[in-house]
């Protein structure tokens, strides 16, 4: 167990490591490590454990960007697997190509085409390029170009410059105000430099400082001012800070928009092939989001570290049964060119059924026995709705499970 990472000393955390298979995101292999375990040395255990439970290397390991490290990598290529991951941003493959693209065009070929999320929506497009050089290793890497992804990167970044000329503005105020606390040109600049770091709008907005004086004259003594007064001078130093937008930073990274690199060592896979497996990797998140949702695995009352495996071992097998009720009822209704079913309240369509609301329209479902001194006299069967029967079906699951063989 380890101290928690949103400064909770009374709420430890540990890490959960699961893996899932690429035939409807069923859970195959899960284990808990410490919660001060980096998620970086996590995947070459996981990986030799899938080896072991599959018996051959040749399966395709998709992970998150903490896979694309040196050593899990090397692992994974010398001793004859495939791997796909997405580069983090900063590493030299990321920010060359950024750098390359500036002055030249790739060769774009679109890998993927669906329709907006909403109606009149454009389509959300994906294309991809492999990169000229390879990466650092010597692996492929691939660009991809997501439509949707650059429309939030361009709305994301004029957020942001936004909110940096307004932090600038009250940072402005700050200074203008009779009692600011800031009397010096450094701790001006130091101001506007925080408000510009809260914003995350460093990169687009710079500030700058400029100093001016007011010099105002006070009687030296009370009363009416005459010939012979004597005054004092003093100084006061005004400080005004200005918001320029940085053209240049902006400009660049506007060209780049959308764009996301992923390195692979699979000679065999298309760039588009890449793209369609590393984007079943976000199922994992959503088997994630069922474990600590719908299943409420936190907060655990328990104190023994075996007990807690224990405890994470039910939850594993909970997923799985759900996972596997997924799987076959979206199969079997695939199978059947079945659209959707109507499983949704007011019996509205649902065209890919969860388990959490399959199982929510048995709950009602009860046998009942009538007893005199101990005997059964009568056993009273559930009555299936029809929707209950479709499900049954489709899920191969006989509605003869549901009546008893006893007598009445």
């Amino acid at each position: 167990m380890a101290i928690n990472k949103d400064h909770r000393p009374d709420l430890l955390q540990l890490l959960y490591i699961l893996t899932i298979s690429a035939d409807g995101a069923i859970p195959i292999a899960y284990r808990c490590a410490d919660g001060n375990t980096p998620d970086d040395v996590t995947h070459i255990p996981t990986w030799d454990e899938l080896v072991s439970l599959v018996g051959t290397p040749g399966f395709l390991y998709v992970a998150d960007s903490k896979l694309c490290s040196t050593e899990a990598m090397g692992h994974i290529d010398r001793h004859g697997g495939r791997f796909v991951t997405i580069v983090p941003r900063g590493r030299r493959e990321d920010t060359s190509f950024k750098d390359w693209v500036q002055s030249h065009v790739p060769d774009w070929t679109e890998a993927d085409r669906r329709p907006g999320p909403r109606a009149g929506d454009p389509d959300r497009v994906y294309r991809v390029f492999e990169a000229p050089i390879p990466s650092a290793g010597g692996y492929r890497v691939i660009w991809v170009h997501s439509s949707a992804k650059a429309a939030r990167d361009a709305a994301s970044r004029s957020a942001r410059i936004e909110a940096g000329l307004a932090a600038i503005e009250a940072v402005q105020a700050r200074l203008s105000g009779s009692k600011s606390r800031i009397k010096t040109t450094v701790a001006a600049a130091e101001a506007g430099a925080a408000a510009l770091r809260e914003t995350g709008s460093a990169r687009w907005v710079t500030c700058s400082v400029t100093e001016s004086v007011e010099t105002i004259y006070h009687q030296e003594r009370r009363g009416r001012p005459g010939a012979s007064t004597r005054y004092r001078k003093t100084e006061k130093l005004h400080f005004a800070i200005t918001a320029e937008v940085r053209a240049d930073n902006v400009s660049y990274d506007a060209v780049t928009d959308g764009m996301f690199p992923l390195v692979t060592n699979d000679r065999d896979m298309t760039p588009a092939e890449v793209l369609a497996a590393y984007r079943y990797q976000p199922n994992l998140e959503r088997r994630n989001h069922v474990l600590k949702g719908p299943q409420e695995v936190a907060p655990v009352y328990l104190n023994h570290a075996h007990r807690i495996e224990a405890l994470m071992l039910c939850h594993f097998l909970a997923m799985l049964t759900e996972a596997l009720i997924e799987r076959e009822i979206r199969t079997t209704m695939s199978d059947r060119r079945l659209e959707a079913i109507p499983l949704y309240p007011e019996l509205r369509d649902c065209p890919a059924p969860s388990a959490p609301r399959i199982l929510e329209i048995f709950n009602g479902v009860q046998r009942h026995h009538l007893v005199d001194e101990g005997k059964t006299v009568r056993v009273f069967d559930p009555k299936l709705t029809p929707l209950q029967e479709q499900v049954l079906d489709l899920l191969h699951v006989p509605a003869a499970a549901y009546r008893s063989a006893s007598p009445g």
